[in-house]
Protein backbone atom coordinates (compact mmCIF):
# COMPACT_ATOMS: atom_id res chain seq x y z
CA UNK A 1 0.00 0.00 0.00
CA UNK A 2 2.81 2.39 0.86
CA UNK A 3 4.63 1.63 -2.39
CA UNK A 4 1.44 2.24 -4.37
CA UNK A 5 0.83 5.55 -2.60
CA UNK A 6 4.43 6.60 -3.20
CA UNK A 7 4.12 5.80 -6.91
CA UNK A 8 0.86 7.71 -7.19
CA UNK A 9 2.36 10.77 -5.52
CA UNK A 10 5.43 10.58 -7.75
CA UNK A 11 3.34 10.31 -10.92
CA UNK A 12 1.18 13.22 -9.83
CA UNK A 13 4.19 15.41 -9.12
CA UNK A 14 5.74 14.47 -12.46
CA UNK A 15 2.57 15.32 -14.35
CA UNK A 16 2.19 18.63 -12.54
CA UNK A 17 5.76 19.55 -13.34
CA UNK A 18 5.50 18.49 -16.98
CA UNK A 19 2.40 20.61 -17.47
CA UNK A 20 4.05 23.65 -15.96
CA UNK A 21 7.27 23.06 -17.90
CA UNK A 22 5.51 22.77 -21.23
CA UNK A 23 3.42 25.85 -20.59
CA UNK A 24 6.50 27.92 -19.81
CA UNK A 25 9.51 26.47 -21.59
CA UNK A 26 12.39 28.26 -19.94
CA UNK A 27 15.67 27.41 -18.32
CA UNK A 28 15.75 26.70 -14.59
CA UNK A 29 16.89 29.65 -12.55
CA UNK A 30 18.56 29.92 -9.18
CA UNK A 31 17.39 31.91 -6.19
CA UNK A 32 19.41 34.91 -7.38
CA UNK A 33 17.52 34.74 -10.70
CA UNK A 34 20.70 33.86 -12.57
CA UNK A 35 20.71 31.35 -15.38
CA UNK A 36 21.88 27.91 -14.34
CA UNK A 37 23.95 25.69 -16.60
CA UNK A 38 21.92 23.06 -18.43
CA UNK A 39 23.54 20.00 -19.94
CA UNK A 40 23.09 18.90 -23.55
CA UNK A 41 20.93 15.98 -22.60
CA UNK A 42 19.35 15.26 -25.96
CA UNK A 43 22.71 15.08 -27.74
CA UNK A 44 24.13 12.76 -25.07
CA UNK A 45 21.04 10.53 -24.99
CA UNK A 46 20.76 10.27 -28.77
CA UNK A 47 24.45 9.36 -29.03
CA UNK A 48 24.24 7.01 -26.00
CA UNK A 49 27.24 8.83 -24.55
CA UNK A 50 27.32 7.14 -21.14
CA UNK A 51 30.36 9.05 -19.94
CA UNK A 52 28.82 12.44 -20.70
CA UNK A 53 25.52 11.42 -19.11
CA UNK A 54 27.37 10.35 -15.96
CA UNK A 55 29.28 13.66 -15.88
CA UNK A 56 26.03 15.63 -16.15
CA UNK A 57 24.44 13.56 -13.39
CA UNK A 58 27.46 14.15 -11.17
CA UNK A 59 27.13 17.89 -11.78
CA UNK A 60 23.45 17.81 -10.76
CA UNK A 61 24.20 15.76 -7.66
CA UNK A 62 27.07 18.04 -6.63
CA UNK A 63 24.96 21.19 -6.87
CA UNK A 64 21.71 19.88 -5.40
CA UNK A 65 20.91 21.64 -2.08
CA UNK A 66 19.42 18.54 -0.49
CA UNK A 67 22.55 16.55 -1.36
CA UNK A 68 24.74 19.15 0.31
CA UNK A 69 22.49 19.03 3.37
CA UNK A 70 22.74 15.22 3.36
CA UNK A 71 26.52 15.45 3.28
CA UNK A 72 26.52 17.78 6.27
CA UNK A 73 24.18 15.36 8.08
CA UNK A 74 26.60 12.48 7.53
CA UNK A 75 24.73 10.53 4.85
CA UNK A 76 27.67 10.69 2.44
CA UNK A 77 30.74 9.17 4.04
CA UNK A 78 33.13 9.29 1.09
CA UNK A 79 36.34 11.24 1.42
CA UNK A 80 37.96 13.59 -1.05
CA UNK A 81 36.91 16.66 -2.97
CA UNK A 82 36.16 15.01 -6.31
CA UNK A 83 34.65 11.68 -5.32
CA UNK A 84 32.34 12.85 -2.51
CA UNK A 85 29.22 12.28 -4.60
CA UNK A 86 30.36 9.31 -6.69
CA UNK A 87 28.21 6.64 -5.06
CA UNK A 88 25.12 8.83 -5.08
CA UNK A 89 25.66 9.67 -8.75
CA UNK A 90 26.01 6.00 -9.59
CA UNK A 91 22.87 5.17 -7.62
CA UNK A 92 20.94 7.87 -9.49
CA UNK A 93 22.26 6.62 -12.84
CA UNK A 94 21.19 3.05 -12.09
CA UNK A 95 17.76 4.21 -10.89
CA UNK A 96 17.11 6.21 -14.05
CA UNK A 97 18.35 3.37 -16.24
CA UNK A 98 16.27 0.71 -14.48
CA UNK A 99 13.11 2.83 -14.82
CA UNK A 100 13.91 3.52 -18.48
CA UNK A 101 13.71 7.26 -17.88
CA UNK A 102 16.42 8.00 -20.45
CA UNK A 103 14.35 6.35 -23.18
CA UNK A 104 11.28 8.21 -21.92
CA UNK A 105 13.06 11.55 -22.31
CA UNK A 106 13.87 10.70 -25.93
CA UNK A 107 10.40 9.34 -26.78
CA UNK A 108 8.54 12.35 -25.35
CA UNK A 109 10.85 14.89 -26.99
CA UNK A 110 11.65 16.70 -23.76
CA UNK A 111 13.96 19.68 -23.99
CA UNK A 112 17.32 19.82 -22.23
CA UNK A 113 15.86 22.15 -19.60
CA UNK A 114 12.94 19.81 -18.94
CA UNK A 115 15.21 16.78 -18.57
CA UNK A 116 17.51 18.71 -16.26
CA UNK A 117 14.62 19.91 -14.11
CA UNK A 118 12.95 16.50 -13.87
CA UNK A 119 16.14 14.73 -12.83
CA UNK A 120 17.07 17.41 -10.30
CA UNK A 121 13.67 18.32 -8.89
CA UNK A 122 11.88 14.96 -9.08
CA UNK A 123 14.11 11.92 -9.47
CA UNK A 124 17.03 12.95 -7.26
CA UNK A 125 14.78 14.61 -4.68
CA UNK A 126 12.56 11.52 -4.44
CA UNK A 127 15.60 9.29 -4.01
CA UNK A 128 17.00 11.44 -1.21
CA UNK A 129 13.70 11.84 0.62
CA UNK A 130 13.14 8.09 0.42
CA UNK A 131 16.51 7.58 2.12
CA UNK A 132 15.60 10.14 4.77
CA UNK A 133 12.28 8.40 5.36
CA UNK A 134 14.07 5.08 5.75
CA UNK A 135 16.78 6.31 8.12
CA UNK A 136 14.69 8.71 10.20
CA UNK A 137 11.06 7.58 9.83
CA UNK A 138 9.57 9.39 12.83
CA UNK A 139 11.60 12.57 12.37
CA UNK A 140 10.62 12.68 8.70
CA UNK A 141 6.91 12.28 9.44
CA UNK A 142 6.94 14.87 12.22
CA UNK A 143 8.86 17.39 10.13
CA UNK A 144 6.24 17.05 7.40
CA UNK A 145 3.41 17.43 9.91
CA UNK A 146 4.97 20.53 11.48
CA UNK A 147 5.45 22.13 8.06
CA UNK A 148 1.85 21.38 7.11
CA UNK A 149 0.44 22.73 10.37
CA UNK A 150 2.19 26.08 10.30
CA UNK A 151 1.08 26.63 6.69
CA UNK A 152 -2.56 25.61 7.12
CA UNK A 153 -3.45 26.64 10.68
CA UNK A 154 -4.88 30.10 11.32
CA UNK A 155 -2.85 30.21 14.54
CA UNK A 156 0.33 31.01 12.60
CA UNK A 157 1.30 33.46 9.89
CA UNK A 158 4.22 34.14 7.61
CA UNK A 159 6.54 37.07 8.33
CA UNK A 160 9.03 37.10 5.44
CA UNK A 161 6.60 38.09 2.69
CA UNK A 162 4.98 41.11 4.32
CA UNK A 163 4.18 43.61 1.59
CA UNK A 164 5.06 41.09 -1.12
CA UNK A 165 2.76 38.05 -0.85
CA UNK A 166 3.90 36.71 -4.23
CA UNK A 167 7.54 36.44 -3.17
CA UNK A 168 8.82 32.89 -3.64
CA UNK A 169 11.06 31.36 -1.03
CA UNK A 170 11.99 27.84 -0.09
CA UNK A 171 9.79 26.47 2.68
CA UNK A 172 12.72 25.77 5.00
CA UNK A 173 13.80 29.43 4.81
CA UNK A 174 10.37 30.99 5.35
CA UNK A 175 9.75 32.86 8.60
CA UNK A 176 6.69 32.02 10.66
CA UNK A 177 5.26 33.22 13.95
CA UNK A 178 2.01 33.49 15.87
CA UNK A 179 -0.88 35.11 14.03
CA UNK A 180 -1.51 37.66 16.80
CA UNK A 181 2.04 39.00 16.71
CA UNK A 182 2.68 42.42 15.20
CA UNK A 183 4.41 42.67 11.85
CA UNK A 184 7.27 44.59 13.47
CA UNK A 185 7.95 41.74 15.91
CA UNK A 186 11.63 41.74 16.85
CA UNK A 187 13.72 38.71 15.94
CA UNK A 188 16.23 36.85 18.07
CA UNK A 189 19.32 34.94 17.01
CA UNK A 190 19.20 31.14 16.80
CA UNK A 191 21.52 30.60 19.78
CA UNK A 192 19.28 32.61 22.08
CA UNK A 193 16.15 30.84 20.82
CA UNK A 194 17.83 27.48 21.34
CA UNK A 195 18.34 28.32 25.01
CA UNK A 196 14.85 29.73 25.49
CA UNK A 197 13.13 26.68 23.99
CA UNK A 198 14.56 24.51 26.78
CA UNK A 199 11.95 26.04 29.08
CA UNK A 200 9.23 24.16 27.16
CA UNK A 201 8.27 20.95 28.93
CA UNK A 202 9.04 17.63 27.28
CA UNK A 203 6.00 16.06 25.62
CA UNK A 204 4.79 12.61 26.67
CA UNK A 205 4.80 10.04 23.87
CA UNK A 206 1.46 8.93 22.43
CA UNK A 207 1.83 5.19 21.82
CA UNK A 208 -1.33 4.66 19.79
CA UNK A 209 -0.63 2.72 16.60
CA UNK A 210 -1.35 4.35 13.23
CA UNK A 211 -0.47 3.86 9.58
CA UNK A 212 -1.66 1.58 6.82
CA UNK A 213 -0.20 -1.47 8.52
CA UNK A 214 -0.59 -0.22 12.09
CA UNK A 215 3.12 -0.55 12.79
CA UNK A 216 3.89 3.09 13.67
CA UNK A 217 3.09 5.07 16.80
CA UNK A 218 1.37 8.42 16.51
CA UNK A 219 3.92 10.07 18.90
CA UNK A 220 1.71 13.17 19.22
CA UNK A 221 -1.73 14.07 17.86
CA UNK A 222 -2.19 17.07 15.57
CA UNK A 223 -4.09 19.19 18.16
CA UNK A 224 -1.38 18.52 20.74
CA UNK A 225 1.33 19.19 18.16
CA UNK A 226 -0.22 22.56 17.34
CA UNK A 227 -0.32 23.43 21.05
CA UNK A 228 3.33 22.43 21.36
CA UNK A 229 4.28 24.68 18.42
CA UNK A 230 2.44 27.57 20.10
CA UNK A 231 4.34 26.94 23.35
CA UNK A 232 7.62 26.91 21.43
CA UNK A 233 6.78 30.22 19.73
CA UNK A 234 5.87 31.80 23.06
CA UNK A 235 9.12 30.56 24.58
CA UNK A 236 11.39 31.87 21.82
CA UNK A 237 9.23 35.02 21.42
CA UNK A 238 10.40 35.60 17.85
CA UNK A 239 9.55 34.68 14.26
CA UNK A 240 11.75 31.81 13.14
CA UNK A 241 12.53 29.96 9.93
CA UNK A 242 10.80 26.64 9.34
CA UNK A 243 14.03 24.63 9.50
CA UNK A 244 14.89 25.90 12.98
CA UNK A 245 11.28 25.65 14.14
CA UNK A 246 11.14 21.97 13.26
CA UNK A 247 14.34 21.40 15.22
CA UNK A 248 13.00 23.25 18.26
CA UNK A 249 9.66 21.42 18.26
CA UNK A 250 11.14 17.96 17.74
CA UNK A 251 13.63 18.57 20.55
CA UNK A 252 10.62 18.54 22.89
CA UNK A 253 9.32 15.21 21.58
CA UNK A 254 10.38 11.62 22.43
CA UNK A 255 11.34 10.58 18.90
CA UNK A 256 12.71 7.11 18.23
CA UNK A 257 14.26 6.67 14.79
CA UNK A 258 15.02 2.97 14.49
CA UNK A 259 17.08 2.03 11.44
CA UNK A 260 18.40 -1.51 11.12
CA UNK A 261 21.82 -1.85 9.50
CA UNK A 262 23.94 -4.95 8.84
CA UNK A 263 26.73 -5.56 11.33
CA UNK A 264 29.25 -6.57 8.69
CA UNK A 265 29.67 -7.35 5.03
CA UNK A 266 28.98 -10.61 3.26
CA UNK A 267 32.65 -11.45 3.03
CA UNK A 268 32.79 -11.07 -0.74
CA UNK A 269 34.17 -7.54 -0.70
CA UNK A 270 37.58 -6.90 -2.19
CA UNK A 271 38.25 -4.01 0.17
CA UNK A 272 41.02 -5.27 2.42
CA UNK A 273 40.89 -2.18 4.63
CA UNK A 274 37.23 -2.69 5.48
CA UNK A 275 36.65 -3.63 9.10
CA UNK A 276 35.12 -7.07 9.50
CA UNK A 277 32.67 -7.82 12.27
CA UNK A 278 31.56 -11.12 13.67
CA UNK A 279 28.51 -11.44 15.88
CA UNK A 280 29.53 -13.23 19.10
CA UNK A 281 27.90 -16.57 19.83
CA UNK A 282 26.36 -16.22 23.28
CA UNK A 283 25.18 -19.83 23.45
CA UNK A 284 26.69 -22.18 26.00
CA UNK A 285 29.74 -24.16 25.06
CA UNK A 286 29.61 -27.95 25.64
CA UNK A 287 31.82 -27.47 28.68
CA UNK A 288 29.55 -24.79 30.15
CA UNK A 289 26.49 -26.97 29.50
CA UNK A 290 28.10 -29.93 31.28
CA UNK A 291 29.13 -27.81 34.27
CA UNK A 292 25.64 -26.31 34.51
CA UNK A 293 23.96 -29.73 34.50
CA UNK A 294 26.43 -30.99 37.07
CA UNK A 295 25.75 -27.99 39.31
CA UNK A 296 21.99 -28.51 39.02
CA UNK A 297 22.30 -32.17 39.96
CA UNK A 298 24.50 -31.23 42.88
CA UNK A 299 21.93 -28.64 43.99
CA UNK A 300 19.24 -31.33 44.04
CA UNK A 301 21.50 -33.31 46.35
CA UNK A 302 21.42 -30.50 48.92
CA UNK A 303 17.90 -31.54 49.96
CA UNK A 304 18.89 -34.24 52.45
CA UNK A 305 21.50 -31.98 54.00
CA UNK A 306 18.95 -29.19 54.32
CA UNK A 307 16.39 -31.47 56.00
CA UNK A 308 19.07 -32.75 58.35
CA UNK A 309 19.87 -29.16 59.33
CA UNK A 310 16.19 -28.52 60.06
CA UNK A 311 16.08 -31.63 62.26
CA UNK A 312 19.13 -30.47 64.18
CA UNK A 313 17.55 -27.05 64.74
CA UNK A 314 14.84 -28.78 66.85
CA UNK A 315 17.38 -31.16 68.44
CA UNK A 316 16.03 -34.15 66.54
CA UNK A 317 12.62 -34.08 68.19
CA UNK A 318 10.24 -35.88 65.85
CA UNK A 319 7.06 -33.97 66.75
CA UNK A 320 8.64 -30.53 66.33
CA UNK A 321 10.36 -31.66 63.12
CA UNK A 322 7.03 -32.83 61.66
CA UNK A 323 5.48 -29.46 62.46
CA UNK A 324 8.39 -27.67 60.85
CA UNK A 325 8.05 -29.80 57.71
CA UNK A 326 4.34 -28.89 57.53
CA UNK A 327 5.19 -25.21 57.95
CA UNK A 328 7.78 -25.57 55.18
CA UNK A 329 5.18 -27.14 52.91
CA UNK A 330 2.31 -24.76 53.52
CA UNK A 331 4.28 -21.52 53.80
CA UNK A 332 6.97 -22.04 51.15
CA UNK A 333 6.30 -24.89 48.74
CA UNK A 334 2.66 -24.28 47.81
CA UNK A 335 1.03 -20.97 47.00
CA UNK A 336 -2.63 -21.50 47.99
CA UNK A 337 -2.33 -22.44 51.66
CA UNK A 338 -3.45 -19.07 53.06
CA UNK A 339 -1.93 -16.70 55.57
CA UNK A 340 0.33 -17.54 58.48
CA UNK A 341 -2.62 -17.32 60.89
CA UNK A 342 -4.61 -19.75 58.75
CA UNK A 343 -1.67 -22.17 58.62
CA UNK A 344 -1.31 -21.98 62.43
CA UNK A 345 -5.01 -22.70 62.87
CA UNK A 346 -4.86 -25.59 60.41
CA UNK A 347 -1.88 -27.17 62.22
CA UNK A 348 -3.37 -26.51 65.66
CA UNK A 349 -0.45 -24.43 66.91
CA UNK A 350 0.06 -20.80 67.83
CA UNK A 351 0.98 -18.09 65.34
CA UNK A 352 4.19 -17.35 67.26
CA UNK A 353 5.30 -20.98 66.92
CA UNK A 354 4.77 -20.89 63.16
CA UNK A 355 6.74 -17.65 63.05
CA UNK A 356 9.59 -19.27 65.01
CA UNK A 357 9.67 -22.26 62.65
CA UNK A 358 9.75 -19.93 59.65
CA UNK A 359 12.75 -18.08 61.06
CA UNK A 360 14.62 -21.36 61.51
CA UNK A 361 13.73 -22.48 57.98
CA UNK A 362 14.87 -19.19 56.47
CA UNK A 363 18.12 -19.18 58.45
CA UNK A 364 18.95 -22.64 57.08
CA UNK A 365 17.97 -21.59 53.55
CA UNK A 366 20.34 -18.65 53.83
CA UNK A 367 23.22 -21.07 54.41
CA UNK A 368 22.72 -22.62 50.97
CA UNK A 369 24.78 -21.24 48.10
CA UNK A 370 23.75 -21.49 44.43
CA UNK A 371 25.62 -20.08 41.45
CA UNK A 372 22.57 -19.76 39.21
CA UNK A 373 18.80 -19.60 39.11
CA UNK A 374 18.51 -23.03 37.50
CA UNK A 375 20.34 -24.63 40.42
CA UNK A 376 17.91 -23.04 42.88
CA UNK A 377 14.97 -24.28 40.80
CA UNK A 378 16.33 -27.82 40.76
CA UNK A 379 16.74 -27.67 44.53
CA UNK A 380 13.17 -26.42 44.94
CA UNK A 381 11.75 -29.20 42.75
CA UNK A 382 13.70 -31.91 44.59
CA UNK A 383 12.75 -30.47 47.99
CA UNK A 384 9.10 -30.34 47.02
CA UNK A 385 9.08 -33.98 45.95
CA UNK A 386 10.81 -35.04 49.16
CA UNK A 387 8.55 -33.03 51.49
CA UNK A 388 5.43 -34.17 49.65
CA UNK A 389 6.38 -37.78 50.27
CA UNK A 390 7.11 -37.03 53.92
CA UNK A 391 3.72 -35.44 54.67
CA UNK A 392 1.77 -37.77 52.38
CA UNK A 393 0.30 -35.21 49.97
CA UNK A 394 -0.21 -37.08 46.75
CA UNK A 395 -2.49 -34.78 44.84
CA UNK A 396 -0.22 -31.78 44.83
CA UNK A 397 1.39 -31.14 41.46
CA UNK A 398 5.07 -30.36 41.42
CA UNK A 399 5.81 -26.98 39.94
CA UNK A 400 8.29 -26.85 37.10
Amino acid sequence: MRELLSKVLTIQSQRAFMNSAKSADRLPRSIQNKQVKVGKWNDSLQASDVNQIWIELHRIVSSHPLVRASKRAGFLVEEGRYNAYTDLTQELFVALLSKERFQHYIDTGMSDAEVEAEISQIELTNMLTAELRKRYPESYRLARRISTLIQTSATFKRFDNIGNPEAHRRLADRLYGLADWKIEKSRRDVQEMDERVKAVSFQKRDTRMVGCTGDAQIVISNPELEKLIVRVFKAIDSPVDVRSLRTFVMSRLPIMDIHLVPVGGSGDSDDEDKAHFEVPDIRETPEEDYLRNEAEQEAAGFVEGFLTSLSKSVRGKEKQFDRMINVLWHCYLISDSGTQLEVAEMLGVSDSLVSDYRKRIESNLALLSFTGVNEARQFEKALKRRVRDMIGVGAEKILA
